[in-house]
């Protein structure tokens, strides 16, 4: 039985973060509407109807019309794009973009009050730029994922058929209407191959079998019956999808015929509560909590720095106004505003190169949170296996190899006439690939005893043909004569027989013998295998139709053993998992058995399996150190499964979550980057942050690694800029406080910052060392903030070292010789600063043993020959530059060659210190 949990588990009182609150209040919701399913199904039929205010003749159209209007469309709540101009508005609401929004407000503000004197100041166009660019890039991206998403949705089945009349007199006729004009009390008719298009009181049923798969994560059919005589209806379970006279939206028909009565449409149906719990505000993933992090740390550094650089200039200068200008561009300095420009680029790369591998991207931020991920939770069919049943092996009593079991299974399978199950299809295609002499013709099918979900068996009914023909019974038996042939669960068909088959012979079934055929299904039970028994009667053929009460006096041929084959490569792609830093963890709504052989078969050491009826019992602390430590989580519900991914959340860990049935939706929504397939329900796509376009972990493990590339070139620029413009700053500070005249004019501080930028644009381009890719790379704002601490000072040195040399060597000692030392000062911190590209971007030694790529080195060699141009360019003038001494350049390649070697020997340092790096 799966658990649900109950209302006041999932809401206990006090105060929980919003999100948590409305995780409980939708989850109390759809254990509701399981109990109102459950009371209907423990109705008798004729009550439910009475309570709909329905007929066994079905709705009149113009009653159909009335409950249309009074209960709305029966369709489920879908999570939808935001329109375009939404879109937009979001790509606005970014830390970077509002710190840059707000500096180019207070710069227009100030250029108003002077704008009847000086001309327009190409500083604010220069930043607005910067802000109209970033997001329009961010904007266009996510609107084409979004729309390539939207393309991908599967079309289903649109039409039911419903039973109806013109008015209360009129015959009933079966008329084909949408899904979506399906009303509560309609009578619908259900054949193999239907959608289920509303909850179902079935009424009538006919060896019917239902795909539930999408909502319970059971790849068999389940057998789905009203067979009663009275119909009192039944009060087993208290959870609808193993109600046996109840069938639910989002399941199919695989076999069988049935006619039930709606008893709930859309969101009030069990899959639509679901569905309305995953439509919404989504919950805060790693990265956002990363760029929130990292946004805030910069931007109270900015904070302290701005105030500090303002006071300085304004006390050591007196000019206060221009004070303001100058703590202005420094605040330019310290803002990396080039970030969403860069983290779009990095990620639209990323989506472009992981669509060539069949992944289609929905949610950008899930690349860098692919590429942070540690656990991967996953469902094993189809995951781990082939998503199809095989027959692994036929055996006689004592588990020994058969061929006479495989020819009996075969003519069961074969000769019945319903609609074959996944394991009737697996026993004919066996005997075919065995190219075993054809047995089929040697019979006559004369009756059969359908399956029902009481018996657990089905049954045929053959006359000989031939009397060479296979035999279970006495040895001799005339042509005319009828064999029985059942198959089905162990427990009910062993208790049907009296006899068995022991290498040739039937002997008694006595009580040990009993004890031991049923040790040898236990044994493969436990090996993961599902187990059927086969066994035979011989009859007169003097009767042509047959019952149940003629499935006695059996004897047991043997048993059938099933398996879902795991995947050839799967064990690969786990491996590659593993040495990536990725722990898989199957949770899956199938049996623990069957899921512990699958797992062990695929090399995942399970360990002890934990079953949702465990997890009901446990608080969340409980199960957060549960789930640290187990690997199989099986015959769990939906529930249960996004229990499990916040508890791995709330442990620190980036958790993926990979899934396609409606049972997994909410996990799919909790996790950090949900990811499903393109045959998924339509929720689950919703619900996902990736899609691909083949369920295979091996394409899962390329995404990984795109993922981590992208995260480590954006950390990258964030690091290199946020230490190298920090470092800047620090050195304005000093030069500040003992220098008379500004050490460089707030246009040269933003022309050389927008220099800097512009060679980073690149940086998407660029290529990740080996090293780094193995492990999951998450958002450290700690560790930024000391990498920036750190290394920036590293650059002030060497700008002291120039300040010295402008002041004593080249004389430019005072105002009237501000400009060249400014220039001086402009050449030696633009090119430290996009030099330092090369030594920051890898642990390794640059150039040597890891060489950037190549539009990073032309673009970075480009920048610094502008910035060396730019003092001797016509440009010098409005800059306030002016041509530097050839004398000065040997100081400058004596300072560059220093400085490399001292950043190398630091990061040499802060590696063995921090162990870290990027």
């Amino acid at each position: 039985m799966t658990n649900v949990l109950a209302p006041e588990k999932l809401a206990p009182p006090g105060r929980r973060p919003r999100r948590e609150r409305k995780a409980a209040e939708l989850e109390a919701r759809t254990r509701v509407v399981a109990d109102r399913l459950a009371e209907i199904s423990g109705r008798p039929a004729e009550r439910v109807l009475q309570d709909l205010h329905a007929s066994a003749a079905g709705l009149t159209h113009e009653s159909a019309v009335d409950r249309l209007a009074r209960d709305g469309a029966n369709v489920i709540a879908q999570e939808r794009a935001p329109r375009w101009y939404v879109q937009l508005g979001k790509a606005f609401w970014n830390p970077f973009i509002l710190v840059l929004a707000v500096l180019v407000a207070v710069m227009y503000a100030q250029w108003l009050q002077v704008a009847d004197e000086e001309p327009f100041d190409p500083k604010i166009a220069i930043l607005g730029a910067m802000v109209l660019i970033s997001v329009g890039l961010r904007f266009w991206q996510e609107y084409r994922s979004s729309s390539s998403a939207a393309a991908l949705r599967a079309l289903v089945t649109t039409t039911t058929a419903v039973q109806r009349r013109a008015g209360r007199m009129q015959r009933p006729t079966t008329v084909e209407i949408p899904m979506d004009g399906v009303v509560k009390g309609d009578l619908v008719k259900l054949a193999a191959g239907d959608l289920v298009p509303a909850d179902l009181r079935l009424l009538t049923a006919k060896d019917l079998m239902v795909s539930q798969a999408a909502l319970s994560g059971e790849s068999l059919p389940v057998a789905k019956a009203d067979t009663r005589v009275h119909d009192y209806g039944q009060h087993e379970t208290r959870d609808p999808v193993e109600a046996d006279n109840l069938v639910l939206t989002g399941t199919s028909v695989t076999s069988g015929t049935a006619t039930g009565v709606v008893v709930a449409t859309g969101s009030g149906t069990y899959f639509g509560s679901m569905a309305g719990s995953l439509v919404g505000e989504r919950p805060e993933t790693s990265f956002d909590t990363g760029v929130k992090k990292v946004s805030f740390l910069l931007i109270r550094f900015m904070m302290v720095m701005v105030p500090v650089v303002f006071v300085i200039n304004g006390v050591t200068k007196g000019d206060w106004a221009e004070a303001f200008t100058f703590a202005v561009a420094v605040a330019v300095g310290l803002t990396p505003e080039m970030l969403p420009m860069v983290v779009t680029t990095n990620l639209a790369r990323g989506a472009v190169a992981m669509s060539r591998r069949k992944v289609v991207v929905k949610r950008l931020n899930a690349i860098q949170n692919l590429g942070a991920m540690d656990v991967l939770c996953t469902d094993k069919t189809g995951t781990l296996t082939e998503d199809r049943i095989v027959l692994d092996r036929y055996l006689d009593v004592h588990g020994e190899a058969d061929d006479e079991v495989l020819q009996y299974a075969y003519l069961n399978s074969h000769f019945q006439t319903g609609l074959r199950n996944l394991m009737d299809q697996a026993v004919i295609d066996r005997m075919h690939e065995a190219e075993e002499v054809v047995v089929d013709a040697r019979f006559t099918l004369v009756d059969e005893i359908p399956f029902d979900f009481a018996r657990r068996r089905m049954s045929v009914v053959l006359r000989r043909n031939d009397p060479t023909a296979p035999e279970a019974a006495a040895p001799e038996t005339a042509a005319a004569e009828h064999v029985l042939v059942t198959k089905g669960a162990v427990e009910e068909v062993l208790a049907l027989c009296s006899h068995l088959t022991d290498h040739g012979r039937r002997l008694p079934l006595t009580d040990a013998l009993r004890r031991r055929v049923m040790r040898t299904a236990e044994d493969h039970n436990r090996r993961g295998l599902r187990v059927l028994a086969v066994a035979t009667r011989t009859t007169p053929g003097d009767q042509d139709t047959y019952s149940v009460r003629d499935e006695s006096e059996l004897t047991l041929i043997g048993f059938l053993a099933f398996l879902d084959p795991p995947k050839r490569d799967a064990a690969e792609a786990l491996k590659a998992l593993a040495d990536n830093g990725i722990t898989v963890k199957v949770v899956t709504g199938d049996n623990e058995l069957v899921a512990a052989r699958v797992c062990a078969d695929v090399g995942i050491d399970v360990g002890t399996v934990v079953t949702g009826a465990r997890i009901d019992g446990l608080d969340d602390v409980e199960l957060l150190e549960l789930a640290r430590t187990t690997t199989l989580f099986a015959k769990v519900n939906p529930v249960q499964k996004a229990r499990i991914v916040r508890a791995l959340k709330a442990d620190g860990h980036t958790v993926g979550f990979l899934g396609d049935g409606i049972n997994d939706a909410a996990a799919l929504r909790d996790a950090d980057v949900g990811i499903s397939v393109d045959t998924a329900v339509d929720i689950a796509k919703e619900s996902a942050d990736i899609i691909l376009l083949e369920k295979d972990l091996t394409v899962l493990e390329q995404g990984v690694l795109q993922g981590r590339q992208t995260f480590g070139n954006t950390i990258k620029y964030i690091k290199m800029t946020a230490s190298s413009n920090f470092g800047n700053v620090f050195s304005v500070l000093v030069a500040s406080a003992f220098i008379p005249f500004q050490p460089m004019l707030a246009m040269q501080l933003l022309v050389q910052n927008l220099c800097y930028d512009i060679s980073q644009l690149a940086t998407p381009w660029d290529r990740m060392d080996k090293d780094y890719l193995r492990k999951p790379r998450t958002w450290d704002a700690k560790g930024i903030g000391r990498f920036m601490l750190v290394l920036g000072p590293t650059s002030s040195v060497f700008d002291v070292t120039t300040f010295l040399l402008m002041w004593h060597v080249f004389g430019a000692n005072s105002e009237a010789h501000q400009a060249l030392f400014q220039s001086g000062w402009f050449i030696e911190g633009l090119l430290t600063q996009t030099l330092v590209v090369h030594m920051l971007r890898t642990r390794r030694i640059p150039f040597v043993q890891s060489r950037a790529t190549l539009p990073v080195l032309l673009m970075t060699a480009a920048v610094m020959a502008v910035g060396v141009y730019l003092p001797f360019s016509p440009l010098a003038g409005v800059l306030g530059m002016q041509a530097l001494p050839m004398s000065y350049f040997p100081w400058l390649v004596g300072t560059l060659v220093a400085y490399c070697l001292l950043t190398q020997g630091v990061k040499t340092w802060y590696i063995r210190r921090f162990h870290t790096w990027l």
